[in-house]
C-alpha cells in the first residue's frame, strides 16, 4: 500500500525539513504518532534510528504498533527517508516514509509518501491515514508558520 500527500507552507524548505528529518518531532504535529525516542544504534543502520509507536482508532476498531525506523537519506533541506529497520533475527513488513521538500514561490511544497508492504492494517489504514493526514496539516502549518 502507499499513501501520498502534499502540504503547501508559508516558509521555506529549511524551515519545514526539521519538523520531517527528525522523528522525535513528530508526535508535536501528527497524532498517530504518540511516542518517537531515540533507539539504540545498530552497526547496520545507515543513520541514527527510533523507536516509533504508531496508534490509531477508527470507529470500534484501534490499532497499535512499534517500529524500530532508521533515517537512511537526509538531504537538508530538500529530502528525508525512514526505513522500517528491526535487528531482532524476524522478518518484519516494510515501511518506508519518504519526505521531499520543493521550493513554491516563497513558501515550500511537503510531499511525504508512505510505503507499508504487510496486510495487517489493510482495512482500516487507508481511512485512517487520510482523516489523520488532514488534521495533521493545520497543527504542522502552526508550528512552521
Amino acid at each position: 500500500m502507499d499513501i501520498t500527500a502534499t502540504l503547501d507552507a508559508p516558509c521555506p524548505p529549511e524551515v519545514l525539513h526539521p519538523w520531517v528529518d527528525d522523528l522525535a518531532r513528530y508526535p508535536q504535529w501528527l497524532d498517530i504518532v504518540p511516542r518517537a525516542v531515540a533507539a539504540d544504534p545498530h552497526p547496520d543502520d545507515a543513520g541514527p534510528a527510533w523507536s516509533v509507536d504508531l496508534r490509531g482508532r477508527l470507529g470500534p476498531f484501534a490499532r497499535s504498533k512499534r517500529l524500530r525506523m532508521v533515517r537512511t537519506v537526509s538531504d537538508a533541506p530538500h529530502h528525508a527517508r525512514f526505513e522500517r529497520a528491526e535487528h531482532d533475527g524476524r522478518e518484519h513488513s516494510a515501511w518506508v516514509l519518504d519526505a521531499s521538500i520543493e521550493p513554491l514561490g516563497e513558501g515550500s511544497r511537503l510531499t511525504m509518501r508512505l510505503h507499508y508492504g504487510g496486510r495487517l492494517w489493510m482495512p482500516v489504514l487507508d481511512r485512517l491515514l487520510a482523516d489523520e493526514i488532514e488534521r495533521s496539516r493545520p497543527r504542522l502549518l502552526a508550528l512552521v508558520s
